[in-house]
């Protein structure tokens, strides 16, 4: 109400703050109503979580509220109304004292932390170089100043100043675009001093891991893996649960001879220095060491016949064998100059005994089988001699050597 009735967009945008100090009542008391709560099995790790999205929003409303501000601000700039200043200075000390008193007279654990956990805004670090600056001139302002201030309280007192100042221009010399200026100022500071905390609580809200424990982290690892028993330390993940809270999970494989509960107890009390809410999965060594059992093994090795078969492949039916060349000729075709089907080809299979020592060719067993039995089993072609098929393998071919009556060979 005293907005509209002093037509100031700066005293709006200092109200803004004020809107923001209300939620900061509310994540104060959604932080006390986490501390009461005990994890339950839908939230197995409690309610933490609530505060930071609680901050999340409150910081995000506030940089909302300041984008409005700044476009409402860029409208005025073409067309500056009256700014009336009867309640323009009471309106900045009213708003002024509720924001320090909001801000100091309660402990708001969730953004106290946050204050100081996220990154320094703009204006902190310019106000912190300017206190650097007064304290070495005056040594004893340096419990104030630095080493740096809180930002609400930083924010609230550099929005009142710019409404001093507005309030002083527009009654000395009515230069109403102060006013315009002044918001725009203060939207910029609401802006820069709510975004590093919406950072810092997103990153929460995702889950990742704080870049200051990240060191730490490794270290504590390293020493987990060089315990007895430790063989592998794998698939850990760290996140902050909440503000100031850190939980995580880590699986750890061991030894076979290793006592699960010895390492369980040793690992958990390494990590449980930083990490808060701890879960470690241990699992022994899977490496087992072959055995003949598990690889398979056909029954035809193990259990070996008395013989060997060697199968040989037979001619189709409707090829026939020349007798002279033992090459298969059909009746249509002239006689092929090359044959590259051989007389083996037409020999049945052959059993080799189990008993042989040193085979001297295929079917020939050496001081086992007489020639008689190698012919019976289908080396000789049918239809010839004994010894003389068997010598020359023609079956209508003139001998060369001539026999006796006592059927001797001739000289």
């Amino acid at each position: 109400m005293w907005c509209s009735s002093t037509n100031s967009i700066a005293l709006t945008a200092y109200t803004y703050l004020t809107i923001f100090d209300l939620f900061s009542l509310v994540t104060c008391l959604i932080s006390y109503w986490v501390m009461m709560k005990k994890p339950s099995p839908v939230y197995s790790f409690g309610f933490e979580r609530f505060e930071v999205l609680a901050v999340f929003a409150s910081t995000v409303l506030a940089q909302l509220g300041a984008l409005f501000i700044l476009k409402e601000s860029a409208e005025r700039f073409l067309e500056q109304p009256e700014i009336h200043t009867g309640r323009l200075l009471v309106g900045t000390f009213v708003a002024l004292f509720f924001n320090l008193f909001t801000m100091l007279s309660i402990k708001n654990k969730p953004f106290a932390y946050v204050s100081e956990a996220a990154s320094t805004s703009w204006l902190q670090e310019h106000v912190a170089d300017l206190s650097r600056s007064i304290c070495g001139i005056i040594p004893g302002l340096s419990s104030i100043f630095l080493p740096r201030m809180n930002p609400f309280v930083l924010i609230d007192i550099a929005g009142a100043l710019a409404l001093c100042i507005t309030y002083m221009l527009i009654e000395i010399n009515n230069y109403f675009a102060v006013d315009t200026a002044s918001a725009i100022a203060i939207a910029l500071m609401t802006f820069g001093t709510m975004y590093p905390m919406s950072v810092y609580s997103g990153k929460v809200l995702l889950q990742t891991t704080p870049p200051h424990v990240i060191g730490q982290l490794d270290k504590l690892l390293r020493e987990v893996s060089t315990l007895d028993g430790v063989l592998e330390v794998r698939n850990e993940h760290f996140w902050t649960l909440g503000f100031g809270t850190l939980a995580g999970s880590v699986h750890v494989r061991i030894r076979r001879d290793a006592n699960e509960q010895m390492v369980l107890a040793h690992v958990t009390n390494r990590l449980y220095t930083l990490v808060s809410t701890l879960t470690v999965q241990i699992f022994k060594d899977d490496w087992i060491r072959p055995t003949l059992s598990s690889v398979p093994i056909a029954n035809n090795i193990l259990n070996l016949s008395d013989h060997h078969i060697i199968p040989m492949p037979s001619l189709k039916a409707a090829d026939s064998l020349n007798p002279v060349t033992s090459t298969p000729a059909k009746p249509c075709s002239p006689p092929p100059e090359f044959s590259f089907n051989t007389p083996g080809k037409n020999v049945s299979p052959v059993i080799l005994l189990n008993t042989q020592t040193k085979p001297y060719g295929l079917g020939f067993n050496h001081g086992s089988a007489p020639y008689s039995s190698v012919l019976n089993q289908g080396l000789g072609i049918p239809g010839m001699g004994t010894a003389q098929g068997f010598r020359t393998g023609f079956a209508n071919a003139p001998s060369r050597y001539g026999t006796n009556a006592r059927g001797q060979p001739r000289p």
